[in-house]
């Protein structure tokens, strides 16, 4: 799916989104998982940030500053109204560049939006801006290939490579696999936490 497509389509459910989101405790087991492995970091990105919440407010009270990244400009707004102290901007990770370096980078539920062909750029990206000791956590489907799927009256692009292959490129990158888990099997959702060596 084109990034700026699927932006117009998170801008739709945005104030929705941020009303689910905003004091939920979805994935907050697994996050606090991955903070736990890491040390007193300073820095840490979000992609695909949506309006915030929960996640940052966790980084916020570790000690850690947050960029932002998401497609949705009606998102940047209400994470920017959110937590003014951080920074968020519209950008599309596939294209997205900067010299800093994070010690923290989590992907929640956003990079399985990406085509399938800017799955392993992307992962690779993300394995290259992240601090040496860094924590990375994101989520991926666990079967190969992209499919769509309707939802809050919209179609929604999905792709993933597999377990296989996102364990291969973290190895790859110099990345040591903390944890996996198919955490709401038998659906095929993997979040996997990982640190670099």
């Amino acid at each position: 799916m084109d990034p700026s497509l699927l932006g117009t389509k998170y801008d739709k459910i945005a104030k929705w989104w941020h009303d689910q989101h905003v004091d939920s405790s979805y994935g907050v087991r697994q996050f606090e998982r991955a903070i736990a492995f890491s040390n007193s970091g300073v820095k840490a990105l979000d992609v695909g940030c949506g309006a915030g919440g929960r996640f940052i407010r966790i980084l916020q009270h570790k000690g850690y500053t947050v960029t932002g990244l998401d497609v949705s400009k009606e998102m940047v707004k209400l994470a920017s109204a959110n937590h003014p102290e951080h920074k968020f901007v519209e950008q599309d990770i596939c294209t997205w560049e900067t010299e800093e370096k994070f010690d923290f980078i989590f992907a929640w539920d956003s990079i399985f939006h990406l085509p399938l062909a800017m799955q392993k750029p992307v992962i690779t990206k993300l394995c290259k801006l992240l601090a040496k000791g860094g924590i990375l956590i994101y989520t991926f489907g666990n079967a190969e290939g992209e499919h769509t799927d309707q939802w809050r009256n919209d179609i929604f692009y999905y792709s993933s490579i597999g377990i296989n292959e996102n364990i291969q490129i973290l190895i790859n990158n110099g990345l040591s696999i903390l944890h996996l888990e198919l955490d709401q099997y038998p659906e095929k959702h993997v979040y996997t936490i990982a640190t670099k060596l």
